[in-house]
């Protein structure tokens, strides 16, 4: 059932304040409004690398669900959703992760990515209903997402992860939300008033893309996906991460570059390849040692 909308409590809402720097916004030369945003920006990183600590509590506690075979799923409505279907989406061909091990869950489904369906979040039963359709189970971990942090479809789908006992973790730009305090794990940038008020695809926005990239590159480098700096998982799927691989390898073995090639392509992959020259073994027992350490190349390398 649709939630009624509490102007009063909406209104106080941090997000939805004015902000007295962008007050007479429409007025101001092109040049000085964009200084506007631009310094409003310069604001984001420092709220949320103040919620370093939660962040952190976060990517460990997720790791150690996707590490026993949990996922992790992203659920949001309007730009939040947005953003989390496209963290999730990069996943595969950056980090070489089955493309059901991180998923982005919608408001109104794949069809509001490109046209807004802003009614679908004010229905707590629809988060629950989504999340049930696609197979969110007990050892998963949901993300919310929710700028204002009392998005309806975001606090019902939480209710139902909490409700299996599954993680839930909320994240927000408002303080003292009422998904921070209904998620085990909160992440709250406080990012205040938006240049144009209320207009949570700015700052929030920002905010919210700058934790999901931790998230995701956090949880990927903590269960192997990463060694070093690399992304060593990288499927060679074009001609860009055939390139991008090539270069892996080269970087890890010190080969040159047309040698990095040829290994790449008898290994198969940039992990196989990294085992067959650094210990000196074929590509079978490469493949086999890889999968004996669950893909770990850092595990393979220094046991």
């Amino acid at each position: 059932m649709k939630q009624e909308i509490d102007a009063t409590t909406l209104g106080g809402l941090a997000t939805e304040a004015l902000n007295p720097a962008s007050e007479a916004l429409d007025q101001l030369s092109t040049i000085e409004m964009l200084s506007v945003i631009h310094a409003a920006d310069r604001e984001v990183a420092d709220a949320v690398g103040a919620e370093i600590p939660h962040i952190a509590a976060a990517v460990d506690a997720i790791a150690d669900r996707v590490s026993s075979g949990g996922r992790l799923f992203y659920l949001g409505a309007g730009t939040s959703g947005r953003l989390g279907v496209l963290d999730a989406s990069e996943c595969p061909p950056t980090f070489g992760v089955s493309a059901d091990v991180i998923q982005g869950i919608i408001a109104g489904g794949d069809t509001a990515l490109r046209t807004s369906i802003e009614g679908a979040e004010d229905d707590p039963s629809l988060g629950a209903k989504d999340l049930q359709s696609a197979g969110f189970s007990a050892k998963d971990t949901l993300v919310g997402i929710a700028a204002s942090g009392r998005t309806p479809y975001v606090l019902g789908a939480i209710d139902y992860a909490r409700d299996l006992g599954a993680l839930t973790v909320g994240l927000s730009c408002a303080p003292g939300s009422a998904l921070a305090a209904a998620a085990e794990i909160a992440i709250n940038p406080v990012t205040g008033a938006e240049v144009l008020t209320g207009s949570t695809r700015m700052k929030a926005g920002t905010a919210t893309k700058l934790v999901l990239n931790m998230l995701s590159t956090g949880v990927m480098a903590r269960t192997g996906y990463v060694y070093g700096n690399l992304m060593v998982n990288v499927q060679t799927t074009n001609a860009k991460l055939v390139d991008r691989a090539s270069r892996i390898v080269s970087a890890i073995t010190g080969l040159g570059r047309e040698a990095a090639g040829r290994l790449l392509d008898e290994a198969g992959s940039v992990k196989t390849a990294v085992v067959m020259f650094k210990l000196g073994v074929g590509r079978a027992d490469a493949e086999k040692q890889l999968r004996a350490a669950g893909g770990n190349l850092r595990q393979v390398l220094e046991k």
